[in-house]
């Protein structure tokens, strides 16, 4: 499941590059905007899958087995 998501994350951040060159060519703000928020949703989502990834082991391995 990591692979996936480590795909989708690099074409984000690809796409977050090319809108801010095109921010810096065309002098507008809002693509600057746009690459930053687009940067962040990189960054938040794999931070989300490792702290979910961290919960479900910690759920999963329970220090009172019932055998």
């Amino acid at each position: 499941m990591l692979m996936p998501i480590l795909i989708l994350d690099v074409a984000l951040v690809a796409w977050s590059l090319h809108l801010m060159q095109q921010a810096f060519n065309n002098k507008e703000l809002s693509f600057i905007l746009a690459a930053t928020l687009v940067a962040l949703a990189a960054a938040a989502m794999l931070v989300v899958y490792f702290l979910m990834g961290n919960c479900l082991s910690y759920l999963t391995h329970s220090p009172y087995p019932y055998s």
